[in-house]
């Protein structure tokens, strides 16, 4: 029977994607599981895989059109199974995209013929000097870009769709970065804000104004922490060894399971206490942040954490993230300490309850047995929403996950 492949959801604010390139041709075998299309979203390029085993009937949606979150793109069915497909999905209104692209097309198409006309057209006939559609005519102007500085790669060298899209991502492109010389004066710059960092702002505002945050900060013994990872990390392959932050999310995932209350959302009069544990990472890009979401945490092992943390930060970081990469998560941890950050405070991400921040190890003088020794400590702080949790309760929550930390063979067991 034929299954419909929607646009999926990535992030509770996502309204819709554009799905920028088909990997999977109409007519092609496809798995459960395997690639069908990349959609680009206000966070990152996503790979959308298939549902279901069979053949790729339909691309329902062309290259460069924005979907809404839940609108069909493909079929998927038998080779020769017959369905109609108005049935199937619906009906099918045109997006803007999809009728621009048509319009283009036909322009394009008809200024090919007018090229082997007898009588050639001269430049000066054309709106501004410039051969080109009125579609890209139109999105130059919206981009503030002059029409007659973009290079034409139509028919007679006409401006269409493309070469105004191509010609926007030059111009918003940031300049190389430099270290100017001594006493150089540094202009100033102009950039316009990415859809990530534009998801990003408006996300973080959104969580600031309505969640009334606050802050409870304590002090980790790493020194057994760091002292088990020296002892564990040699026993494995390059490419497997554990890190700081694997101890920090088992230890997290494990502290949740006995403060399911922070392991929450609130939806609307109550509390949503999740069953499943997902902690979230959060993870620099070019852009911003993404938050790649680790299933299971309390479940998995150390290494097991480890190896799909690594994978999916590679994906990210490679523009080839998977939905369930980023979606799901139920508690984020963002880790500043590879910066030699001594100490930060974490905004919430919606609709999570928490979020730690983690800094850096460092060096200190502790006292031990009425002694001062050296020692390594570092700062953890947790941001939480007060209409779902208080100060006593993540004053607890963070002795647990300090027990875990400074007694990591707990996190073996």
């Amino acid at each position: 029977m034929a299954e419909v492949v929607n646009m999926p959801k990535l992030g509770f604010d996502m309204a819709e994607g554009v799905l920028i390139r088909w990997v999977a041709a109409e007519g092609q075998e496809i798995e459960k599981g395997q690639v069908l299309a990349e959609i680009e979203t206000d966070k990152a390029t996503v790979e959308v895989e298939a549902s279901a085993t069979g053949t790729l009937r339909k691309h329902v949606i062309a290259e460069g059109t924005s979907v809404p979150v839940g609108k069909a793109i493909a079929v998927i069915g038998d080779p020769d199974e017959d369905f109609d497909l108005e049935s199937l999905i619906g009906s099918l209104p045109a997006e803007v995209g999809e009728v621009e692209n048509l319009v283009d097309e036909a322009e394009t198409a008809f200024e090919a013929l007018a090229t082997e006309a007898p009588t050639p057209v001269t430049d000066t006939e054309f709106p501004d000097g410039a051969k080109a559609s009125p579609v890209a005519r139109r999105m130059a102007a919206e981009r503030g870009i002059s029409i007659n500085t973009i290079s034409g790669s139509g028919p007679g060298g006409r401006i269409v769709k493309r070469d105004v899209e191509a010609a926007t991502t030059k111009q918003t492109a940031p300049p190389p970065s430099f270290i100017p010389e001594a006493g150089e004066r540094i202009g100033d710059q102009r950039t316009p804000l990415t859809k990530l960092r534009s998801a990003i702002g408006r996300r973080m505002v959104q969580s600031k104004q309505e969640l009334p945050h606050f802050y409870v900060t304590t002090e980790v013994d790493a020194e057994p922490m760091l002292t088990m990872r020296a002892q564990i990390n040699p026993a494995l392959p390059e490419g497997e060894k554990l890190s700081v932050n694997d101890f920090i999310v088992k230890a997290t995932a494990l502290a949740l399971r006995e403060f399911p209350n922070l392991n929450a959302s609130l939806d609307g009069d109550q509390i949503h206490k999740h069953g499943s544990i997902n902690v979230g990472i959060a993870v620099a890009v070019e852009d911003g942040l993404l938050t790649v979401v680790t299933r299971d945490s309390d479940l998995k092992s150390l290494r097991q954490l480890s190896i799909e943390t690594r994978e999916m930060v590679e994906r990210t970081r490679s523009g080839k993230v998977r939905p369930d990469d980023i979606e799901g998560s139920t508690f984020t941890v963002s880790n500043l300490g590879m910066f030699d950050v001594d100490h930060f405070i974490a905004i919430i991400n919606p609709p999570e309850a928490a979020i730690l921040a983690i800094g850096s190890v460092n060096e200190a003088p502790v006292v031990k047995d009425g002694n001062i020794v050296p020692g390594k400590r570092m700062k953890v702080t947790l941001s939480a929403d007060h209409r779902v949790t208080d100060g006593a309760e993540v004053a607890q929550w963070l002795v647990v996950f300090k027990r875990y930390m400074e007694q990591p063979a707990l996190l073996l067991i």
